[in-house]
């Protein structure tokens, strides 16, 4: 399987920045890297499932090639909201080495307007709720999927 470069490398003392220009998302997609460490297999699991990736695709993405788990999660998301797979993403954050998503999402053939933003915070906000992990929405989000047990009624959960 060929697989593109790793996402750009940080410093150990470095905070993970992965430059979508949406700071909600960039906080979250650091977050979601304290859960796969802890979590790695439901990590995996919501990728797969949710995401439409292989998993063996994820697995080396983070153990051979270093992806940090927000990338690889972006990545696969980004694609989904595109029509796309999560190669197309990673390709491209891989030909920008040193610039965020925002750079990377930018030079996909499918250029990246509100619905696909908008696309991948709902499943960024649906991943937590899988997970049962606390999220924080800000007001637009509030505004759009409520709270959880509005989300939960919405998608006929008790």
């Amino acid at each position: 399987m060929a697989l593109a470069q790793p996402a750009p490398a940080t410093p150990a003392n470095a905070p993970y920045e992965p430059g979508t220009g949406d700071a909600w998302l960039d906080r979250q997609l650091a977050d979601v890297n304290l859960y796969a460490a802890r979590y790695p297999d439901a990590f995996v699991d919501e990728v797969v499932r949710y995401g439409g990736a292989r998993r063996g695709y994820v697995e080396a993405l983070m153990r051979q090639h270093g992806w940090a788990a927000g990338d690889v999660w972006f990545a696969c998301f980004w694609g989904q909201a595109i029509g796309a797979t999560c190669r197309e993403p990673v390709q491209a954050r891989s030909r920008h080495p040193g610039e965020g998503w925002k750079t990377a999402v930018e030079s996909l053939p499918v250029a990246p307007d509100n619905l696909h933003w908008r696309a991948v915070r709902h499943a960024l906000v649906a991943s937590y709720d899988h997970w049962d992990r606390p999220v924080q929405l800000d007001a637009l989000l509030r505004r759009q999927l409520g709270d959880r047990a509005q989300r939960d009624a919405a998608r006929g959960h008790p």
